[in-house]
């Protein structure tokens, strides 16, 4: 029902060939990477520390849990909603040598967001933190699994250190509110059964679902985008290839994770790729306190950052960042929104090594492109196709666009879902075989993509298009603004106009200053009509700015 013809058939090796795949399934990733690098540190968070040793046993006495005391069955649903902590690659990779199928799940969902995916995805099991156990209590009763594992925030920390982390958050910062779910599991209790028990191990396909990754999709409500082991692989390879230029042999490097691991971006990357290639990875459970950040920072010399355009912005306005020691970064590479030309330069400035933009969706694995990591990146654009992957301009009625024209980026290869979980795929593909994005774009003279703005955030001003990210792009490069977003309200004369919304960083900043610059850079009907400044901008966990927020406080004010 979720499959399309051309998923098994087709081929890795369109158009740079990565080769066969590496692996038969995750776990035979994972493993082979915990036995090469057993000794080394894989993870550190909080104050506690994980060799890769560490991690393989742990998982696997997870995962003995998970089969032999909850009785969970090979291909059955278990959700993770939790932030970046030690548990998290534990209980990921334990769920997959159990051979399971992970939901990764954000945990600030409210009890709504959290009822509608597990329900969807049909949850055999749960394991969340603590601090948001009482959304769960307020659901417990609507969804359909019967095992909860809670942890607490220090649980793999260890020792006093651990004990301390959760003393602090709960009775503290009393960050864990009240709840009550007297059949749930506690995940120490589990490690300790799971420590007692042997596994299984179930004979896991390349073909076997790995990840439903839950996504707004192109379209409506909540999907989960189905990953299998063999999208998972293929991608690492492509990845591992792109990243090549950046990773020495001779010494273990260190990679800074402030994304969340439930994010398909750090999951592929942060928690997949870097274990793969034996990084020491620093996990940070809470990026927005800024401080406490970039305090962090100061303990490493990291050689590697992936981040989304605010955090970077973000980053590279607080007083204490440029003191950082950047003599082993080596590059940074964002993605989940468009990477802004004013933060681009302004990194390369301040850290003396480039800030390059990729693009990808929870629906790809997640990347499709990367500017090059060699020196040979084009500002501006999303970069170049991955190994093994095309990626190709459509019309409205499926017929492939001549270099230079715009219309909707589309792709194909082994890293593309093969479809939404449960759902009438019907428009997810050209063909049965193009994935459709909804992302707008071109190719240049180069062959480098550019996107152009998301297909359903186009403006119409007077029959003309207008980008909100062209808009944006402009505006955030006037040295008194930090954070800039623009949406389309409508208007009885254009049918649309632009309206933007600005946090500044200079308070002198004035409606007519940034009103005369936008007249400056932009052509008339491009100009916004309406400026709004706020102190914030409505953003997602990751950090990417909301226009539909702001579209659904402008409809509600009409």
């Amino acid at each position: 029902m979720n499959e399309f013809p051309w998923y098994k058939k087709y081929p890795i090796g369109i158009p740079h060939d990565i080769g066969a795949l590496e692996y038969n399934s995750m776990v035979e990733l994972y493993e082979a990477a915990s036995k090469k690098y057993r000794e080394l540190i894989a993870y550190e968070c909080l104050g506690g520390k994980l060799t890769f040793g560490d991690v393989d046993r742990l998982s696997t006495d997870f995962a003995a849990y998970l089969q032999k005391d909850l009785e969970l069955k090979k291909g059955d649903r278990i959700a993770i909603q939790m932030p970046n902590l030690l548990q998290f690659p534990v209980a990921f990779i334990g769920a997959l040598k159990a051979g399971l199928t992970v939901v990764n799940t954000n945990p600030l969902y409210t009890a709504r967001e959290m009822e509608h995916q597990f329900k969807d995805a049909g949850i055999s099991a749960l394991v969340i933190v603590s601090n948001f156990a009482h959304n769960l209590e307020a659901v417990a009763d609507k969804i359909p699994a019967k095992h909860y594992i809670i942890t607490d925030m220090g649980d793999l920390v260890g020792g006093f250190k651990g004990w301390l982390v959760n003393f602090v958050v709960k009775y503290i910062k009393k960050l864990v509110p009240a709840y009550h779910l007297p059949h749930a599991h506690s995940f120490k209790d589990a490690m300790k059964k799971g420590a007692s028990l042997s596994l299984d191990r179930p004979k896991i396909e390349s073909e076997d679902l790995a990840v439903l990754q839950y996504t707004g999709g192109t379209t409506g409500i909540s999907k989960g985008a189905q990953l299998s082991h063999r999208n998972l692989i293929a991608h690492n390879q492509m990845i591992a290839h792109w990243f090549s230029p950046i990773m020495r042999k001779d010494m273990q490097e260190t990679v800074v994770t402030p994304l969340p691991l439930y994010h398909i971006f750090a999951l592929s990357v942060n928690l997949t790729l870097m274990y793969y290639t034996g990084l020491r990875n620093i996990l940070i459970t809470n990026p927005r306190d800024m401080n406490g950040f970039i305090k962090e920072l100061k303990k490493y010399r990291f050689s590697t950052f992936l981040g989304v355009n605010t955090l970077f912005n973000g980053m590279l306005h607080h007083p204490g960042f440029a003191s950082l020691d950047f003599s082993h970064l080596k590059g940074a590479v964002g993605g989940g929104m468009a990477v802004q030309d004013a933060v681009a330069a302004k990194w390369q400035e301040v850290t003396g090594s480039p800030l390059v933009e990729g693009y990808g969706l929870s629906e790809t694995s997640p990347v499709l492109c990367c500017n090059p990591l060699d020196g040979t990146q084009k500002r501006g654009t999303i970069g170049l196709p991955m190994p093994s992957t095309e990626v190709a301009i459509f019309d409205e009625d499926g017929n492939q666009l001549k270099q230079g024209e715009t219309g909707e980026i589309c792709a194909r290869g082994p890293q593309v879902m093969r479809g939404y979980w449960q759902k009438d795929n019907a428009g997810v593909f050209f063909n049965n075989e193009w994935f459709r994005t909804g992302d707008i774009g071109l190719m240049d003279t180069d062959g480098f993509f550019k996107i152009v703005d998301r297909k359903k955030d186009m403006i119409k001003v007077s029959g003309f298009n207008v980008f909100p990210n062209e808009i944006e792009n402009v505006i955030a490069s006037h040295p008194k603004v930090l954070e800039v977003a623009a949406i389309g309200v409508p208007d009885a004369k254009s049918g649309e106009v632009i309206k933007v919304f600005i946090v500044k960083k200079d308070q002198s900043l004035t409606e007519e200053e940034l009103r005369k610059f936008c007249h400056e850079n932009l052509t008339n009907y491009k100009v916004p009509k309406y400026f709004v400044f706020r102190t914030e901008l409505p953003k997602t966990n990751v950090g990417k700015i909301l226009r539909r927020v702001l579209k659904e406080e402008e409809a509600k004010a009409a």
